[in-house]
Order: C-alpha cells, then structure tokens, then sequence
C-alpha cells in the first residue's frame, strides 16, 4: 500500500517489535527491530536513518508509547515533513496510560505553544520545529517548518489614522448585556461536554455511552410499558445517586 502511495523511488523505513517484521525488507523496505519506549532506540535510529520527510505512528497506541515518540522523532522531521500520531481516540480509554499523561492533552500543549508565537507573550521560540496542526478522527498531524515556527507574530493596524474613528470593541459589551438571554444558551452549548468522553468519564470495553436525553427517551418508553416499575426504578435512580 505505502510503495503504491509514494511510488517506486521512495525509501520506506518500519519499525517493530516483531522480528519477524525482517521478512519485510525482501520487499524492498527497511525494518529496524525496536521499541517506541525506547529514548535510546530512537537515538540509534535516527542516527541511522537521517531526515525523515513523513513519520506515521501507528504502533502500540499507549500515551507513553506516542509521546516518546514524538518528541524523540519530532527534531528530526525534514522542514516541510510531518509527524502523524493514529488512533489518538484511545486518549479516551482504559488500559493505554494514566489519563492525566494523555496523548491528546500532550497535543493540547502543543496549541498553546504555537499561539504562544504572539508578541505579547515574549516566549523564546528557539528550537521550535511545529509550525501547525491537523487535528482528525483518532489523527492528530504535526507540520514542520523550522524558520516559520521561530517567527513572532506582529500586530498590524490597517486602517488610517485619519480614518480611525475610535476602538468600537467596548460598545459590544452592551449588545452582550441585551442578549443575555440568547447569547447564554449559545456559550453553554458550545462548551457542553455531553455525551464526550472525558477522564472523569473513561470508555472501558464493552460500554455504551448514551446522552441524557437518550436516557431519558429509554426511561420514558420503559414506564409506558411497565408503569407499574415506577417506584423501583426511582429506589434505583437513588441508591445510583449516592454511590
């Protein structure tokens, strides 16, 4: 698939656990033996194999695994390259690493730093090779732009003095005050976390997760059908509710 991809001249590397993986090279493709845990086995790759153009983590999936990963490999990542992290929804799930450590609140670091790069700030962007990123289902993709990612942002003014009538920002503040009433349900739906997992909220195997309103449509169509079960179910509803 990937020969297919990037055609007949690219130099494509795996990586493995497996030594079995070897068999792989009378294809035509490099295989290093080693693991993604490993700061030393990362070192000794990349000596080896030099600048990387695109680098695809589609390995064990534990947060420790990607983010060592990552910030081994990221330096190395030729400018214009990019480092691709798949199956990040397992930030989302038992049995991959403590969620206080997840790959998803690893990448979530990584926006700060880049909005970091405003004037304002005065952050020291040496060393800094992540210029943007792409953020898909279970994906998450780091582009690479060495000079670009070590630029501060500038503030520009457009218009001319002459032009320039006065900062309008604070008059919106009295539309904001009008419209409470509609502007407030905008922002608690824009924030609402319902139904989204979260570490307080883990997906092991083989649970359902459900929304409030889902939950209550099942409760309703229950009593329709047994509402004789009414006194149980809210004896149930109460003892769930102090555990």
């Amino acid at each position: 698939m990937w020969r297919e991809f990037f055609g007949p001249k690219a130099r494509i590397v795996g990586i493995d656990l497996n030594p079995r993986a070897k068999q792989w090279e009378e294809d035509g493709f490099e295989i290093y033996i080693g693991s993604q845990s490993d700061p030393s086995f990362w070192k000794k790759f990349l000596s080896e194999v030099g600048p990387i153009d695109v680098f695809l983590d589609d390995g064990g999936h534990t947060y420790v695994q990607q983010i060592i990963t990552s910030e081994c490999v990221l330096d190395s990542i030729s400018d214009g390259g990019m480092l691709v992290v798949e199956d990040t929804h397992t930030s989302y799930l038992e049995g991959f690493g403590a969620q206080t450590h997840s790959f998803v609140k690893y990448a979530k670091i990584w926006i700060d730093r880049i909005n970091s790069r405003f004037c304002e700030f005065n952050t020291d962007q040496s060393g800094r090779k992540v210029w943007s990123m792409e953020i898909f289902d279970s994906i998450i993709a780091f582009k690479i732009n060495k000079d670009s990612s070590e630029l501060k942002s500038e503030e520009i003014c457009s218009v001319e003095e002459a032009q320039y009538d006065g900062d309008f920002r604070a008059e919106d503040n009295v539309i904001v005050e009008n419209k409470s009433e509609e502007i407030t349900p905008i922002m608690q739906g824009a924030f609402s976390v319902e139904g989204l997992p979260n570490e307080n909220n883990v997906v092991s195997e083989g649970d359902v997760m459900i929304t409030k309103n889902q939950l209550v449509g099942l409760v309703e169509n229950w009593l329709e059908q047994k509402p004789e079960a009414k006194d149980e179910l809210l004896d149930l509803i109460s003892k769930s509710c102090k555990t």
